[in-house]
């Protein structure tokens, strides 16, 4: 699929009328009770069409293999980006650790749209995806937190509620939750609730879209904390990341959707999870720094320019 085509789908359009009704500073929004829904179906959806795929291929060693792997690219993604973040953001060690969190852990709405898209040019990615995005989503969050504190510094209280927070996050739960029931009921019984969970997918996938760009537009004017640097970095993270993960996904022989998926959790960057984590542990860490990176700079670029780029790298690399 052309990158234009890409960007001319329904669902990165919804997007860009958010991010210039916000730009505009229009009153149109999202109630929040909508948007939780939304958020509540669409990673129901993206869990139980992931485990049916998986009951319908069985469990294989690739399956275990990515799984790893992909926990590996959480935990060591964060190093890097606390290199940069110190060195060329000039970022006090406290809030470097905290931004260096989001960028190992992933955006499950960018895997979505990414998901969708890829779907939609004849590339839908293996559904074992789905559980290897889960599991990215907790080592970043310890990477993170032992770059800007150190696991000496937190009591064991402290040590008690960050790891119900990252294990029990809401996400993390229906992800894996759902998952598992795509794989007990198989095929047959989830033709019952296909409609509507497939059928309207798309559509609400645009609603969530149009909400999203409000909120990152918002976000980026709003921010004070935000300097060119750390917005370079918003930037290039993404295109490192995704480099990384396309590359090891040429070592492991993936197919080119299965490939471009593990690019794109990699190059993602978390707005939900790890900010909720962060907020916890590191209290005194800026959330105008690290919000204002992973939701109003890299999470536009993903959906405007990384998807359609991976669309394009994906199948050149690893067909």
């Amino acid at each position: 699929m052309p990158a234009f085509e890409t960007l001319l789908s329904p669902v990165i359009l919804f997007f860009v009328l958010g991010v210039l009704a916000a730009a505009a500073r229009s009153d149109l929004s999202v109630p929040e009770p909508l948007a939780k829904a939304l958020s509540l179906y669409l990673m129901a959806a993206i869990g139980l069409k992931g485990g049916v795929q998986v009951a319908k291929a069985g469990f294989t060693p690739q399956l275990v293999q990515v799984s790893l792997v992909g926990m590996m690219l959480s935990f060591a993604l964060p190093l890097l980006a606390f290199m940069l973040l110190r060195a060329f953001a000039r970022l006090d060690r406290l809030n470097a650790g905290a931004v260096a969190a989001h960028y190992g852990s992933v955006s499950i709405v960018t895997f979505v749209t990414a998901s969708d898209a890829l779907t939609r040019a004849g590339m839908a990615p293996a559904g074992y995806v789905v559980a290897v995005m889960a599991l990215m989503e907790t080592p970043a969050v310890i990477t993170g937190l032992l770059l800007a504190r150190g696991s000496g510094t937190l009591t064991g209280g402290q040590r008690g509620k960050l790891l119900r927070e990252v294990l029990l996050n809401g996400s993390v739960v229906l992800l894996l939750g759902s998952f598992l029931i795509g794989l007990i009921i198989g095929e047959q019984r989830f033709e019952a609730v296909a409609p509507v969970f497939v059928t309207g997918f798309t559509g609400l996938l645009c609603l969530f879209l149009l909400d999203m760009g409000l909120i990152a537009m918002r976000r980026l004017r709003e921010s004070r904390a935000l300097t060119w640097r750390m917005a370079a970095l918003g930037i290039a993270f993404p295109l490192v990341n995704g480099a990384i993960g396309l590359g090891v996904a040429a070592l492991l022989g993936l197919d080119p959707g299965t490939g471009a998926a593990l690019a794109m959790l990699a190059a993602s960057a978390s707005y939900i999870a790890v900010p909720a984590a962060v907020r916890m542990a590191l209290p005194d860490a800026d959330p105008g720094i690290y919000l204002s990176m992973s939701l109003a700079v890299t999470f536009p670029f993903n959906i405007l320019v990384g998807i359609p780029l991976v669309l394009q790298l994906g199948p050149a690399l690893l067909g």
